[in-house]
């Protein structure tokens, strides 16, 4: 039986993948420029609009390590169009939400439709090509994603200028729809490969982990996002916090107890793969920040309109159109650590740029400093991507896409909750990039020490 690698329907899926794939990041950035809006519309206070954002990316953190277990066990073509399903329900019940309590469960709907359909996505492309083209499959998805994510800003200012923010949900309904019909035309008997017989029979559901892993990853994030309106020093936040990090602990024993693990963290003993790992928690942190953030910076600070607010951040993603594809062929070509300290580099010093940008008001200092941000974002997810997948063994793909994607999404929950508070505590904007920056430069030494520089698997680091 043909393994896949050679089947030209492997591009429809790929393409298919992309497509979704593009969607959850669009579930992201669209929302940013809206807040203001929707913060009115349904009377919430400026920490209770984020949770707009941060419900789906909270659902998604403590639910993707899950959706990589089960497509290893039930097939990741079944699990991916569930996780397809998923999404398009939480859409539809976002745009209809007349509360705000509905439109958060909507959002963390949407948050475990896309913790399927992520690590079921990588898995797929990793599968389905060899290894010596798998930079240029991550390419096209992070090229093809990016066009939803560039477009998401732009797309959620117009229709929250013109016609209703409920729109930036719908809009995801007919692009469901054409994804699973692709799917379903391309369908490969490769799709649903599970993991060997010796993983199927071990225990398949981690309950106790799973359990910790939501109770204190939710608490944690409650007490950092809500801190600044109950108090730092109160009963409830100090409860949220202590209890999250002590939750979040036993979490980690149970784990490295456990034989078949929610999030198998041997993995990070594989240097490559936990500095792969780093990499994408910092990108996921500045990322969401500067969606979030940097909207909110110029409607509220510089009396921008939603659409003029969008505009910037467009900007920002279109070089990614390039740069992705020219990202993925170098790393098969060079190798993964020039191009990972290239692209920290330059994104850490873009966004300090950002903040003194931001200080003095300038825009067009703010769109010079977003353009070399943006540009360089596929030099640290793609190079970063191809490193870490490459270097565990096909047979545990699955769960390292959801190892790196639990903590990837980790970095977004905590970007967007450490920034929430620097912003209540500063009461200005520039600092929440200034912050975003020196993190993003502090993981030069990181990327150093763990990535190794020689092109292919070859180069990757190794378990001692």
């Amino acid at each position: 039986m043909t393994d896949g690698t050679t089947n030209p329907r492997r591009w429809w899926i790929l393409m298919a993948t992309s497509g979704v794939l593009g969607l959850v990041v669009l579930d992201e950035t669209v929302v940013g420029v809206a807040l203001p809006t929707i913060q009115r519309d349904l009377a919430m206070s400026q920490a209770g609009s984020h949770w707009v954002v941060n419900a789906y990316l909270l659902s998604f953190t403590c639910f993707v390590a899950l959706g990589g277990r089960l497509g290893d066990m039930f097939g990741r073509g079944r699990l991916f169009l569930s996780g397809i399903a998923l999404v398009g329900l939480g859409s539809l019940a976002a745009g209809i939400a007349p509360a705000a309590w509905v439109l958060l469960a909507a959002r963390a709907l949407q948050g475990l439709g896309a913790a399927m359909v992520f690590p079921a996505g990588f898995a797929l492309a990793t599968s389905l090509f060899r290894p010596e083209e798998r930079g240029l499959a991550f390419g096209l998805q992070t090229t093809i994603a990016a066009v939803f994510m560039a477009s998401g800003p732009v797309v959620g200012g117009y229709f929250t200028e013109a016609i209703s923010w409920r729109w930036i949900f719908w809009v995801n309904l007919p692009a469901v729809a054409a994804i699973t019909g692709v799917v379903w035309f391309a369908w490969l008997p490769t799709l649903d490969r599970t993991v060997p017989p010796s993983i199927e029979r071990g225990p398949r559901f981690d309950i106790g982990g799973l359990a910790a892993l939501v109770v204190g990853l939710t608490a944690f994030t409650v007490g950092l996002m809500q801190g600044s309106d109950w108090g730092w020093g109160t009963p409830p936040t100090l409860a949220c916090l202590v209890g999250g990090l002590a939750i979040l602990a036993l979490f980690v024993v149970l784990e490295l107890k456990r034989a078949a693990p929610l999030i198998a963290l041997d993995l990070l003993r594989i240097p490559a793969f936990s500095g792969g790992v780093a990499i994408f928690f910092v990108f996921q942190f500045n990322k969401i920040v500067v969606f979030v953030f940097l909207p909110l910076y110029l409607q509220k600070a510089m009396g921008y309109s939603p659409v003029a607010s969008g505009l910037p951040l467009l900007l920002a993603i279109l070089p990614t159109l390039v740069t992705s594809l020219l990202a993925g062929k170098s790393a098969d070509r060079v190798g993964p650590r020039r191009l990972i300290l290239f692209g920290l580099a330059v994104n850490g010093a873009a966004l300090v740029a950002l903040a003194v940008a931001a200080a003095s008001g300038s825009y067009p200092a703010i769109v010079v400093a977003l353009l070399f941000w943006g540009s360089v974002l596929p030099f640290m997810a793609v190079v970063a991507r191809r490193t870490l997948m490459s270097a565990v063994p096909p047979a545990q793909q699955g769960q390292a896409s959801g190892v790196n994607l639990t903590l990837q999404m980790t970095g977004g929950t905590m970007g967007l909750a450490l920034a929430t508070t620097v912003l209540a505590a500063t009461g200005a904007f520039p600092p929440v990039f200034a912050m975003t920056g020196f993190l993003v430069l502090a993981m030069l030494p990181v990327a150093w020490c763990a990535i190794e520089g020689a092109p292919g698997t070859a180069g990757l680091s190794k378990a001692g």
